[in-house]
């Protein structure tokens, strides 16, 4: 386990901007892959990183009960006001992924969405993904990882290490090996898609979108 996680998170500049300018350029984009990220979800879900809650709308009706975190107050105001609107019902809540409030095997299923790239410690984060999901649940991700040509890579990490990238992009960090590190976290990767999403240039590219399991057994 790591040290005491605020439950919030303040980027005001970086979720306004995401909010109005962002989102929405990509929208036409992310639209279609939110429902292929949520297809077939069942039971009790947990999503984690719920933004302003633009997935709330694709939840497919097999779905019981989303509870949604959201550490960012302005981005937390905004899912509210969407699950107030979502067709089932949506808890949403203050707090971070590397401490969740839930208790052990408690979800069917979770869903990292855009989040992974900017919680402080991925690895914790995945853990606590793992320990609230029931044996041999699902975690749904649709992340943007480290790029696998060398040169972008280096970009990437130079980008991260520099500060410059998490200062704009809200904690935001883009040479994370996000699928190595759901593995190590306990999952067992089931698929996993690359694709390119707005100008294949960004140090935001590729995304994967996938599908892990946690063991059918806890093995602790």
């Amino acid at each position: 386990m790591i040290g005491p996680v605020q439950s919030t998170v303040h980027h005001p500049l970086f979720a306004r901007f995401f909010s109005w300018v962002v989102s929405p350029l990509l929208e036409h984009e992310l639209a279609g892959l939110r429902a292929q990220l949520l297809e077939g979800l069942h039971g009790r879900v947990l999503e984690i990183g719920a933004g302003g809650g633009p997935n709330f709308a694709h939840y497919p009706a097999s779905v019981d009960e989303v509870v949604a975190y959201e550490p960012e107050p302005y981005l937390r105001e905004r899912a509210l006001r969407s699950a107030a609107a979502a067709p089932l019902r949506v808890s949403v809540r203050a707090g971070r992924a590397e401490r969740l409030a839930e208790t052990d095997a408690s979800f069917d299923a979770a869903v990292a969405g855009l989040v992974l790239c900017s919680v402080e410690d991925q690895r914790a984060a995945v853990e606590e993904l793992r320990r609230v999901l029931v044996p041999g649940g699902e975690l749904r991700f649709l992340e943007h990882v480290r790029h696998r040509q060398p040169r972008r890579r280096l970009a990437q990490a130079a980008l991260d290490r520099s500060g410059i990238w998490p200062l704009a992009g809200g904690g935001c960090h883009c040479a994370r090996d996000t699928a190595a590190t759901i593995e190590a976290g306990g999952f067992q990767l089931q698929t996993v898609r690359e694709l390119t999403l707005g100008p294949a240039w960004s140090p935001a590219n590729p995304f994967l979108l996938g599908t892990a399991r946690a063991p059918a057994a806890s093995g602790r």
